[in-house]
């Protein structure tokens, strides 16, 4: 039988109208969208994966069956890759500084091109400064010599000499006004001078003692005289022993007179002791 003229062809049953699959597209563009961000590293690595396992032959983690379905899984993967990047790129937002350099090269290129008749400030150069005088104070020490003197000692023999005091030398202080311009010093005042410590002066004794001559030796005894050598100007009797006549001696001899002691006085006939025995 054949068909009716004017009747309508309807589309064959089992096949999807092609707004369906535009539908379809766009729905799945929302995920891809949103999801991005996940699925381009996920499908950067499928690529990468897809590659090792053509070019080597090997079924790596995603179980290739043959080299046909790692070119299809990569080339899929691909797709997505290329598709999230698209989108991305879309979608985001300038970045501040390419506008920021854009506007400012589009400026500078209009103020290098606009002519100005307004005439340019000259700066001024900054007055110098004055530099300012620093006063201070500086304090110095310095050694006061000390005197060295003599005197004579009878207690020293002649012709020596001794030190009896050491010589200690004293201190100066010295306080000056310095002042300094730019670092550099321009005048110094003494303000004070205090001996702060006196010094002793050196004392050295010059001996003057002269030893007087020794006494002479007692003349020797003349045993037929019959007077002691130790006297003089008498005869003091030669005996044990010899006391004043009319004194408390009990002899056995007696020297009644007075005689100069010139020796020894063995007998003890001087007791004041001013070299006459029996005063």
């Amino acid at each position: 039988m054949g068909t009716a003229p004017g009747a309508s062809a309807s589309p064959p049953r089992g096949r999807v109208a092609v707004w369906v699959w535009v539908v379809i597209g766009a729905a799945s563009l929302v995920p891809i969208v949103l999801l991005a961000p996940i699925i381009a590293p996920v499908a950067l690595v499928v690529v990468i994966t897809g590659i090792v396992g053509w070019s080597r032959g090997t079924r790596t983690w995603l179980r290739f069956r043959s080299k046909k379905a790692a070119i299809g899984v990569t080339a899929a993967a691909a797709a997505v890759l290329l598709l999230t990047g698209s989108v991305t790129a879309s979608i985001r937002p300038p970045e501040e500084g390419t506008e920021a350099s854009s506007s400012s090269s589009s400026e500078h290129a209009v103020v290098e091109t606009t002519p100005t008749s307004t005439p340019r400030p000259t700066r001024s150069a900054s007055p110098t400064p004055t530099p300012t005088p620093i006063v201070r104070e500086e304090v110095v020490t310095e050694a006061v010599a000390f005197e060295v003197t003599t005197m004579e000692d009878a207690s020293i023999a002649s012709g020596e000499t001794r030190v009896t005091t050491v010589g200690q030398p004293g201190e100066r202080t010295l306080t000056y006004r310095i002042t300094e311009l730019d670092g550099a010093e321009v005048s110094r005042e003494l303000v004070s001078d205090v001996v702060t410590v006196e010094p002793v002066a050196e004392v050295t004794a010059i001996g003057t003692y002269v030893a007087p001559p020794p006494e002479p030796e007692p003349a020797p005894v003349d045993p037929g005289g019959g007077c002691d050598p130790n006297y003089a100007e008498a005869c003091v009797p030669i005996a044990s022993d010899v006391d004043c006549a009319g004194g408390s001696g009990d002899g056995p001899e007696y020297f009644d007179g007075i005689a100069r002691v010139i020796g020894v006085d063995i007998y003890d006939l001087d007791r004041d002791g001013d070299g006459y025995a029996c005063e």
